[in-house]
């Protein structure tokens, strides 16, 4: 049976994803059909150029991930980035980027599902809301059946995204450099229609933020590692590939896009990667970039469905959504979490077919620019964090801390100022705003209505309101010594057991003085017994 996620007082997570499977997740994460399709529409805007923009995003994601994947291997979790921004931020900002981040995913699924529909079109004629509705349930069942079954889909997917850029780029550079049939060595599109920078040197840097969006996906390898049988490994390997998967898939495939086809070429609705393949005289390119294109597009449902899920999970665990989501099935998945999750993308779908220029464009506008705010919390959390971790835990670092990190977080900030000037981006950067004054105010109105809390002595923590994860899954949770339980082949006294469990509390507690001056070892008590009721664990009781 594969390993699972040690819980108390509901089933476990389980970690049934290998190596293998998340190597690919990481490798194919950051390819999905905004390469495919919409690189094209960023280099008729820009030009030639075009490939710079993808270079500049491309850094802020490695470095992003570089940070991630420091506090995600000191400190793997379920909740991965949304746990780490609770830690360093406090509970507004755990809430806050989880619910926004749940929100953009559901929002993507939908999109996703909608744009596989339209590529279905191509070969079976149906409507496109009944082709994308047979894709949400296809992959709301691949979801519900294992996250083996998630892994093992996503290695394919992933692998063919991949093998179709390796192809790309093999026969591109022998076309460019003058290897092709009839072909000689040529890279006069670069400059031969306006120059290098047709449209101002302005526009290559004002579509960094559509082309940063269309790079999501890097950071899913650090949720899905918390459900590997060795996170910590996981997640190193996986942030110390992304550079070169930034580098080789992004950068270089742009880069032979725009020396293969003019830039002002004439393509409405075509992939870049189809015109560029019939510039080279392949038959068939059409059909064959729309398969391709389609297995992108699953991939990146298939993964957004999971991502939503599992952030549904970690919010319901802390008590910030219906405490049924945590409940997890037989087959070691939050069923209830994705069921809600793939409800969401079956709205999106609908509200595309009934109204898609008001609501559907609303969603997807309002989600587009919260995963910048969530980059930059993930960048501001590590900077707080890196001075609390022990170095010892430190497997992946920052490079260049703090002045690195720093930077990336001013980088991320110079972003969104540059979308407010954007007249393309300025309405998007607004609705995400919106989206993040209505997630504050439910999380702080409700607060405010119940009053201050009661004050606690300084490090008295309390458990969450749910023991689904466990304190890997849950680092800002108090932490649960499920060490300290009386093991079936424990020798010794129970009355031995207690003695050690209360022993250890006092040297726990040791620092809380009562108002008198005096150890507060009835704070002690309260908080444990009040911590072992959450926690579905019991003292052992003395012999009578």
């Amino acid at each position: 049976m594969p390993p699972t996620h040690e819980t108390s007082g509901t089933a476990p997570l389980r970690r049934g994803l290998s190596q293998r499977q998340l190597n690919m997740i990481a490798l194919g994460g950051v390819i999905g059909a905004g390469l495919f399709v919409g690189s094209g529409v960023i280099i008729g805007e820009t030009g030639p150029g075009a490939f710079i923009t993808y270079a500049v995003c491309g850094v802020l994601v490695v470095l992003v991930m570089r940070m991630l994947g420091e506090m995600a291997t000191a400190n793997p979790s379920t909740g991965s980035f949304a746990d780490y921004a609770r830690q360093a931020l406090g509970g507004w900002a755990g809430f806050s980027v989880g619910w926004l981040y749940w929100y953009f995913w559901v929002v993507v699924v939908g999109f996703e599902a909608i744009a596989g529909g339209a590529v279905l079109s191509y070969w079976i004629n149906a409507p496109l809301w009944l082709l994308s509705g047979v894709l949400m349930v296809a992959m709301t069942a691949t979801n519900l059946f294992s996250v083996a079954a998630f892994g093992e889909f996503e290695f394919w997917f992933a692998g063919i995204k991949v093998a179709a850029i390796v192809v790309f780029l093999t026969l591109g550079s022998l076309f460019v450099f003058g290897f092709w049939p009839r072909h000689g060595l040529d890279f006069s599109n670069l400059t031969a229609y306006g120059g290098f920078f047709p449209n101002g040197v302005g526009t290559v840097f004002g579509a960094v933020s559509v082309v940063i969006s269309a790079m999501v996906g890097a950071e899913v390898a650090t949720i899905a590692a918390a459900e590997t049988a060795n996170p910590e490994r996981a997640v190193a390997r996986a942030t110390r590939s992304v550079v070169v998967r930034i580098v080789i898939f992004y950068i270089g495939s742009v880069f032979l896009l725009a020396v293969i086809v003019p830039w002002n070429a004439e393509r409405p609705g075509v992939s870049p990667y189809v015109a560029a393949l019939r510039e080279m005289g392949i038959p068939a390119a059409g059909d064959i970039m729309n398969a391709v294109v389609l297995t992108a597009v699953l991939s990146c449902l298939n993964s957004g469905l999971y991502t939503a899920s599992r952030m549904l999970f970690v919010l319901a665990a802390r008590g910030e959504a219906p405490m049924d989501l945590v409940k997890v099935g037989r087959r070691g998945v939050p069923h209830l979490a994705i069921l809600v999750s793939s409800i969401v993308g079956f709205v999106c779908v609908l509200m595309a077919w009934v109204a898609p220029g008001a609501v559907f464009t609303f969603l997807l506008k309002s989600s587009g620019s919260l995963v910048l705010s969530v980059y930059l919390l993930i960048a501001v959390s590590q900077i707080v964090l890196r001075r609390r971790t022990p170095p010892a835990r430190l497997r992946v670092k920052m490079w260049l801390f703090p002045g690195l990190s720093i930077l990336t977080a001013a980088a991320l900030v110079g972003v969104l100022v540059l979308m407010a000037f954007d007249p393309n981006a300025r309405m998007e950067l607004w609705l995400g705003l919106l989206s993040w004054v209505v997630v504050l105010t439910l999380y702080f109105v409700p607060r405010w209505r119940r009053g201050p809390a009661k004050t606690e002595p300084a490090g008295a923590r309390i458990a969450p309101r749910s023991s689904a994860l466990s304190r890997q899954e849950v680092p800002g949770a108090f932490p649960l010594n499920t060490s300290r339980r009386r093991p079936s082949s424990a020798t010794g006294p129970p009355n031995a057991v207690a003695d050690d469990v209360r022993d250890q509390d006092r040297r726990d507690f040791s620092g809380l003085a009562h108002p008198s001056g005096t150890p507060a070892l009835r704070m002690s008590s309260m908080i444990r017994s009040r911590r072992f009721k959450n926690s579905g664990l019991s003292l052992c009781a003395p012999a009578r």
